[in-house]
């Protein structure tokens, strides 16, 4: 075990921890999330709302209460889809703006200007203008990648040329605000100069503007984004990097919410149409399933230790049980700790791979609703599994089922943990004596 172990850290220390420090700290991938992040209390109240439009209930069912609120629903359901429509409905608006100010940020510009600079690059290609309309049609799930390609070029320009000193510069005595709308004017026109007549070429040779064209070319990439094999690579990415003591959990987000905002997209258009949903891993699945108490689904694990042999392994349960019912699980991560310990390493990788399996499979096999909905990450497992599918009854059971294969899974890696640290502790207090007599003489 010795050996095994420091073989394991050696490859962590030298391969795994690097890779992943490069990753957390990439100025793109920062940016990224955090332009989610600044998009997500929109969402959210956004999804809210189509949940509350399409009620859990039978079309038919004659139940009081079930009856009145799908026929208020039906009623009046273009007034009550407008904050769908506008949250939802537009999310890439959100994201654009705060994927360039956070860009803007890492590069010292103004994160206002940079913000609405990737918004007015993402406007120029995705929202076609024709009879006195804007197309409304990539300005939700299918133009996320649009957004953050063109967030990120904009951005990137409006840095070079402030850089390379190619702006207008105007005396000191002019307001600040005044001087910072003619900074940004050479970046508008070199956008415009650039995106604008790439986006007619784009239409041009293919009869897609550049959100459809992008769309087309990624395809491949969002199907198998929505595979069993891209679930399991995701979560062992994230729990090993998490063993190694990085946020695993910040760079597989960063890296999927392009991919599961689109799917979840997908689904709710489905969902407004009466049809059959097309996508099953999106971020309601990850947080509801596979991070049940918190990365590794570590709430089973939290009752465990308030019963556990081991004095220290009782205190951490005390401590950590109340969060994991948050999916806040840091007092057991680095308490237990769990964090580069050998003897919970397999069960810290495995639980969540299982409970992805399970998921997936019954999903697959129609026993478990599908998500419609995006839910903050906080709520509890069986609340938010619930409630990201329409309110669903079998997301509770799956969770609950997810709960107990995780209990079997980490009891027996627990007990030989706390046979270890008991035999720690009786090795110590043997030596103890020892030593005091060997420093006597």
């Amino acid at each position: 075990m010795s050996s095994l172990y420091q073989s394991m850290v050696t490859v962590i220390e030298q391969s795994i921890t690097p890779l992943a420090g490069r990753l957390g700290q990439q100025k793109y991938v920062i940016a990224i999330r955090d332009g989610f992040t600044a998009a997500l209390p929109f969402m959210i109240i956004g999804s809210f709302m189509l949940v509350f439009i399409f009620p859990p209930f039978s079309a038919d069912t004659t139940m009081g209460f079930a009856r009145a609120w799908l026929d208020f629903s039906q009623t009046w359901r273009e007034q009550l889809m407008l904050p769908f429509n506008l949250s939802m409905g537009v999310m890439t608006f959100f994201i654009s703006v705060g994927i360039g100010a956070s860009l803007g940020r890492q590069f010292n510009l103004d994160p206002v200007m940079s913000g609405l600079l990737a918004f007015m690059a993402f406007l120029l290609v995705a929202a076609p203008y024709a009879d006195g309309k804007i197309s409304t049609q990539y300005l939700s799930g299918q133009g996320i990648f649009t957004a953050l390609i063109t967030s990120i070029y904009s951005t990137r320009i409006y840095a070079w040329l402030k850089e390379h000193k190619v702006t207008i510069r105007l005396p000191k005595e002019v307001p600040t605000g005044v001087a910072r709308s003619f900074e940004i004017l050479i970046p508008v026109v070199v956008i415009i100069g650039t995106l604008h007549p790439l986006n007619i070429f784009i239409e041009a040779q293919t009869g897609m503007i550049m959100p459809q064209a992008i769309m087309h070319l990624l395809a491949p990439l969002v199907s198998a984004s929505d595979s069993l094999p891209a679930i399991l690579l995701s979560v062992l990415l994230c729990q090993i990097f998490w063993f190694s003591g990085i946020h695993g959990s910040l760079i597989v987000t960063g890296i999927m919410s392009p991919f599961w905002m689109t799917n979840l997209a997908a689904n709710q258009t489905a969902l407004a149409a009466g049809a059959a949903l097309p996508h099953i891993y999106l971020q309601g699945f990850w947080d509801h399933y596979l991070l049940i108490g918190g990365v590794g689904s570590t709430l089973p694990l939290a009752f465990l230790l308030l019963r556990s042999k081991a004095t220290h392994l009782r205190t951490i349960g005390k401590m950590g049980i109340v969060p994991s019912f948050f999916n806040i699980n840091e007092p057991i991560l680095f308490g237990a700790p769990i964090i580069m310990n050998p003897l919970l390493f397999i069960p810290f990788i495995c639980v969540p791979m299982v409970n992805a399996v399970l998921a997936y499979t019954a999903t697959k096999l129609g026993w478990l609703a599908q998500v419609v909905s995006l839910t903050p990450w906080t709520t509890p497992a069986p609340i938010g599994a619930s409630w990201a599918t329409n309110w669903a009854f079998s997301p509770v059971v799956m969770c609950l089922i997810c709960m107990l294969v995780s209990t079997l899974i980490y009891l027996p890696f627990l007990r030989a943990y706390e046979r270890s640290l008991q035999k720690t502790a009786v090795e110590n207090e043997t030596r103890s004596p020892l030593t005091e007599t060997a420093i006597s003489n």
